[in-house]
Parts: structure tokens; sequence; C-alpha cells
């Protein structure tokens, strides 16, 4: 039932963030607070929350070589050596990452523990993550084509690979109903595959046993952000009329720190329920697991290469310890030792008067 309890507070929680721009615009008519103030207080908590986590990640001490190796180490010229799992230079190490951050190598090679009961009792067998890593993939780079079209509120003129972006994006072009006359917008394939990748995601976290007992709401929180935010854009797009030219004065406004109040009027509301929920994502991601997007950078087990054989780490935050050796403790305690009959290396030497 904890799982219960997670998602129905992550539920309530994306739930009130929606209410609250749909009240303060659409009933108290803060237009100026959500389409302003809002956006560029979530940009300076993003901006200060990387910087913050990015230093502190820097200043954590690297004594020794951590890196994951998934393959053979380098040894003998004789004896082939993975270079990519285990690499020993930095043409490996680039290469690793280069897989790692565009394809997601190390959970396309992901399995999970599976308990199984049969007739001839318990068995133990490992799944080949493939469904995670395809949904991962198709999330990521589903909402970077989504963010890079978005790039035609934000520039002008409109840049030509936003262009192309949506036109490979656009599987249906846009058309006219028949018997209504009726504009009908294309339909890009990235917001249905974002929405079935999150959805995918959050189904899988709550049917695998074992993710589902270490999840908590703020495991459940982003994925219902995400979706309403999705769910948000798609009502936009195809639903509920917004003025886009009002919409992209006001981002272009914004873009050059100038924003004109007057194009807030022209915007409905469900446009400042997107730019809210867009806002409160950005201000959270420094401080959430969202931030695995800079770190995979900064992680020695990634970035390292595997050289431990052939050159010798020093300690760099090494300093000279005062220390006690036994001999000194043994001098210092060896009467007290034998006196309570614990053995000692040497007996004490016999006083004069002995």
């Amino acid at each position: 039932m904890n799982f219960i309890v997670s998602i129905l507070i992550s539920l309530i929680a994306v739930s009130i963030l929606v209410l609250i721009p749909w009240i303060g615009v659409g009933a108290l008519d803060l237009r100026i607070i959500f389409g302003v103030v809002v956006p560029y207080a979530a940009l300076l908590t993003f901006i200060a929350g990387i910087v913050v986590r990015v230093l502190d990640w820097a200043r954590s001490p690297v004594p020794f070589r951590i890196p994951t190796t998934a393959g053979q180490q380098w040894s003998f010229p004789w004896v082939k050596h993975s270079r990519i799992d285990n690499p020993k230079g930095t043409v490996g190490v680039v290469v690793r990452m280069i897989f790692e951050v565009l394809l997601f190598r190390s959970l396309f090679r992901n399995t999970r523990l599976e308990y199984r009961r049969t007739e001839g009792g318990p068995k133990l067998d490992y799944e080949w993550e493939k469904w995670l890593w395809l949904a991962a993939l198709v999330f990521h780079y589903s909402f970077l084509v989504i963010f890079l079209r978005h790039f035609r509120f934000f520039m002008e003129p409109i840049p030509g690979f936003v262009h192309l972006l949506e036109s490979l994006d656009g599987f249906m072009q846009t058309g006219v109903l028949p018997l209504t006359g009726l504009g009908v917008p294309g339909v890009y394939l990235t917001d249905m595959l974002l929405m079935l990748a999150v959805t995918y995601l959050f189904v899988r976290r709550i049917y695998v046993p074992q993710t589902r007992y270490i999840s908590l709401p703020q495991d459940y929180f982003p994925l219902f952000l995400i979706l309403a935010l999705g769910t948000s854009g798609i009502l936009m797009r195809y639903f509920i009329r917004v003025d886009i030219t009002a919409v992209k004065e006001l981002v272009l406004g914004l873009i050059k720190f100038g924003p004109s109040t007057e194009s807030l009027q022209g915007i409905g509301v469900i446009f400042y329920i997107h730019l809210f929920l867009i806002s409160v994502l950005i201000a959270y991601f420094p401080f959430s697991k969202l931030m695995h997007f800079m770190g995979v950078f900064l992680s020695p087990t990634r970035n390292l290469s595997n050289n431990s054989r052939f050159v010798r780490h020093i300690n760099p935050w090494n300093y000279p310890v005062k220390y006690h050796t036994y001999e000194e403790y043994e001098d210092e305690f060896r009467e007290l030792m034998v006196e309570a009959g614990l053995p000692v290396e040497k007996q004490p030497q016999p006083s004069a008067e002995e």
C-alpha cells in the first residue's frame, strides 16, 4: 500500500500545480506573475541549482580510479582487451561516453533478477531490460525533438533545422476535414511517443515488484509532471485554440528581457498552465534525479580510464598523519597488559629493587 500513498501524494501535488495557474490567471488575472515572474524565477533557480550541484560534485575527491568495468582489462599485448567497456586511455573513454550519452549503452546491457517458482523448486532468472532501454531512448529523444521544435517561439526568423524537424516529425500534413472546412493541425510523432514512453515508465514502476518497493513520491512526481505538461501541450495544439502570435511575442520578449504586457492579455489560461508546469519542471530539475543528464559527465565510473596496472596513482589529498604504532602502544601499557593477562611481545624489565 505504500506505493499507492506515493502515487496519491505525487498526483495530488501535480493536480495542485495545475490548479494554481488556473485559479491565478482564470480567476485572479495574475498574468504578469505567471507569464513573466514565474518563468524568470524558474530559470534563475535552474541556473543556480546546476552551478551548486556541479561544484559540489567537482569538489568530491576521487583519489583512485573507480571506472565500471564490463570487459577484459589491458594487461599483456597478446591478451585482447575491451577497448570500450574497459578503456585504458582517453580515446576509449571518449568513445564509451559517446555510446553512453547517445545510446544509453549501460542501460542496454542491464538485466533484471527474477525469482520464479517452478515445479522443480525456486529458480533465479536474469531478464534483459530491453523494453526499459527502448522506452528511455524514445522518451529522451522525443523530448529533445519537442524542445528543438519549440525554437520556433524563441527565434525570429525560424531556423532551418526547426522546419526540417517539423517536416520529419509530422506524419500527417495540415489539411481540412471533409464537409466541415475546419483546418486540422499536423500530428507530430514525438508527441505521441513521449506520452507512450512516460506511461510505460509509470506502469513499469508499479508492475515490477522490486521497482515498486523502492519507489518514492519523488520517483512518481516527475512522471506525472511530464504527463501533465505533455497533456496541456496536446490540448493547446489539437483541441483548445491559443493565439500563437501572442505566445511568440511573449516568449521573444522573455528571451530579450523585455516582455510585452500587452501580449499577456490575448493568451488563454491553458497556455499559462503549460508555462507554469514547464517552469516547475525547470526549477525542480537541479534538485531531483533528473540531474543525471549532467551527472553522467562527472561520474568517475564512466569518465575515467582503467590504467591502474601501469600508472601509479598517488592520493593528492594525502597528508602526514600522526599514528601510534603497536610497539609504542605496548611500551605505554605493557605493565597493565601483563596484569590483565594479555599477551605481550616483550616482557617488562625487572626493576633494580627486584
